[in-house]
């Protein structure tokens, strides 16, 4: 499963969004890890990103634990749509921060265990 990453980014932003059809993952390999950049349709932005971000939170959080498995550091870089009245970062893109700080208390059981159970 070499492009496991991408084909589970594809398959949870695919359930997500209305329009499927318009979702594209880029996979780029580097020094840092593995970069995903995704692009969806515009109207299916909000659904993406969440309130306050808290979906992308949540997909980089799952990507966190795929590149775990796949002894991989994991980044997603959401691409903003052109003509998007959203301005503030100048960037064309949007990223939320990457969580560095480690899990608070020991976990029951382990990352396998916790990754068998959704069936990757």
């Amino acid at each position: 499963m070499q492009n496991g990453d991408q084909e589970f980014l594809e398959y949870v932003i695919k359930a997500l969004v209305d329009n499927p059809a318009d979702v594209k993952v880029a996979r780029q390999v580097d020094e840092m890890g593995v970069l995903l950049t995704l692009d969806v349709n515009p109207a299916d932005m909000g659904k993406v990103i969440g309130r306050s971000g808290n979906t992308a939170k949540a997909i980089r959080i799952l990507l966190r634990v795929v590149g775990m498995k796949n002894n991989a550091r994991v980044n997603l870089k959401i691409n903003e749509p052109a003509g998007s009245t959203r301005g503030q970062n100048g960037g064309g893109e949007y990223r939320a921060p990457i969580i560095n700080e480690a899990p608070m208390g020991t976990a029951s059981r382990s990352v396998e265990d916790a990754l068998d159970d959704i069936r990757l």
